[in-house]
């Protein structure tokens, strides 16, 4: 994706035409410069009238010996005359990886402009069939592609900023070769933190309401920010939000010999196949006491079936077989094909195979 930084821009004089975008400043030679346009967009039936700038900031290393120039986007509501910038919450937000940027959450969740996706795909919508017979995509999972307001964003709550980490985006280390200086759990964290206490003091943002949102290894980093900030930094955060949270990696790996995953993703594949209209009219009717059943049967049967391995008898293999097609809108066949054992990428295509479709 090509993140589009010039958009049109719109005033803070709501009866007057937008003006257009505004430069600010930049450092010599480029590195450390600065783009600032002002923008309009409806939250809740709300308009807000707000900043976006785009940059880099340099991070130093080891005392000064390696230093990395640090890309993000930051989105701030434009305040009113003698407002404090401090009495506004500001949330640092970042993907995980490692090794993504921050476009996921910038432009598919949280900004205040998104991709265009189109209307929600759901398993009964319909599909239009090319001329060879094969179903054809819909028109904004192909080119060209577009942005949108994003009326869900945050930016009616809070002040965002999206970092790309190190080697991520548009962020570089300085010289390249040092880049392996950035890489790594603690030199990471350490970077990040660094990143955002630069800019809580460019930007006049101690004394505001701090967040951080991360995601997938972004939870893991985020975890790590939280104890750097205040005990290295002395920063003290508001909260922590994490959105697919990895804190255990053993949760989430479907490594062989490693059986946790299974029992805990179950829940999660109730939950699409019931979106989906997957599964059982009974277990339709109510999602919460399905749920509440699936984990009850995860954390227990399920969990003692695939701690016996080889020991578990035919009739026992046959039962929890059936038990996890119920829950799951697969084949029984399938089921006894994977071994009880059914992985997240695998039920992403199987749900909806019978109608050409994978989850997204």
């Amino acid at each position: 994706m090509i993140l589009a930084l010039s958009l049109a821009a719109l005033g803070a004089d709501e009866s007057k035409a937008p003006p257009k975008e505004s430069a600010e400043h930049s450092s010599d030679s480029g590195k450390g410069a600065l783009k600032t346009t002002l923008h309009r967009l409806t939250v809740g039936g709300i308009q807000i009238d707000y900043e976006a700038t785009a940059g880099t900031l340099v991070v130093q290393e080891e005392e000064a010996k390696h230093k990395a120039n640090v890309f993000f986007v930051a989105y701030t509501k434009c305040r009113s005359k003698g407002e404090a910038p401090a009495r506004r919450p500001i949330a640092f937000a970042f993907n995980g990886g490692p090794g993504s940027s921050s476009v996921w959450l910038h432009l598919g969740l949280l900004g205040p402009k998104r991709v265009d996706l189109g209307p929600e795909q759901g398993a009964s919508a319909p599909r239009e069939v090319a001329p060879s017979g094969g179903l054809t995509l819909p028109a904004q999972v192909a080119p060209p592609y577009r942005l949108v307001d994003n009326d869900v964003s945050l930016l009616d709550w809070t002040d965002l900023v999206f970092i790309d980490p190190v080697t991520t985006g548009y962020s570089r280390a300085e010289p390249a070769d040092d880049a392996k200086q950035f890489h790594g759990v603690t030199q990471d964290v350490r970077s990040v933190a660094e990143f955002i206490r630069l800019y809580v003091t460019k930007f006049g943002r101690w004394d505001s309401p701090k967040y951080l949102i991360g995601e997938s290894y972004g939870t893991t980093r985020a975890a790590g920010l939280a104890e750097h900030l205040q005990n290295q930094l002395g920063m003290n955060l508001n909260g922590v939000v994490l959105i697919s949270a990895v804190l255990n990696f053993q949760t989430v790996r479907f490594d062989e010999g490693n059986d946790l995953p299974y029992p805990l993703f179950l829940p999660t594949y109730t939950a699409t196949a019931w979106y989906h209209k997957k599964l059982a009219p009974e277990l339709l009717a109510d999602r919460q006491k399905t749920l509440a059943e699936v984990e009850k049967f995860a954390l227990g049967e399920y969990t003692l079936a695939l701690m016996k391995g080889s020991a578990l008898t035919a009739e026992e293999r046959q039962c929890i077989a059936r038990k996890l097609a119920r829950y799951t809108g697969l084949s029984e066949e399938y089921v006894r094909h994977a071994n009880l054992r059914i992985e997240a990428h695998r039920f992403l295509k199987e749900l909806l195979r019978s109608a050409h479709q994978i989850v997204g």
